[in-house]
């Protein structure tokens, strides 16, 4: 097994363990092919899963209820993106979103961890990030991330990714 595939399976790991309803992706940063930190998307630490949300946050409810949604009817929540269930498409009512990003979450547990990510490779279960993420991964100092897609997320991340230093390159399975 290549260290690629190796990388790609433990980020679709990583991916299998998100508490987010609407994707789930998986990052790693790699130094000299040793994982230095790990991440995957959903709410912070301590935060209940997003799904039981609409039970405990008043605005939520308030928004559902508005909305014509029934909140005692938990089958339209269990399972599903709050988002989601009220209608927004994929990047659309992130206001209504407290998950963060599998990227952001792996530079974040470096950080917590006193790990320095000048100089490592970022693998990553998706396409290539977005311009929020990317932000953060060129100051944070990866050199380069492995993505599944080269498919831009939004027309800024293309521009960070030509104006930057950072290499990208598409994982392909073998």
């Amino acid at each position: 097994m290549s260290w690629d595939n190796y990388f790609f399976t433990i980020c679709d790991t990583l991916a299998g363990n998100s508490k987010c309803f609407s994707r789930q992706i998986g990052a790693i940063l790699v130094r000299d092919k040793s994982i230095i930190s790990t991440g995957y998307n959903g709410p912070p630490r301590g935060i209940p899963p997003c799904d039981r949300r609409y039970e405990i946050d008043k605005k939520l409810r308030e928004k559902f209820i508005s909305e014509g949604f029934d909140v005692e009817n938990e089958e339209l929540f269990i399972g599903r993106c709050p988002r989601y269930v009220l209608g927004f498409q994929s990047g659309e009512g992130l206001e209504w979103c407290v998950a963060g990003h599998s990227e952001r979450n792996c530079l974040i547990n470096a950080a917590r961890n006193g790990i320095n990510t000048k100089g490592t490779t970022m693998y990553m279960s998706c396409g290539i990030p977005c311009t929020p993420c990317l932000i953060e991964i060129i100051n944070a100092g990866v050199e380069e991330i492995v993505v599944t897609q080269s498919n831009f997320y939004d027309v800024s991340a293309e521009y960070l990714i030509d104006k930057s230093d950072l290499r990208v390159r598409t994982f392909n399975l073998e």
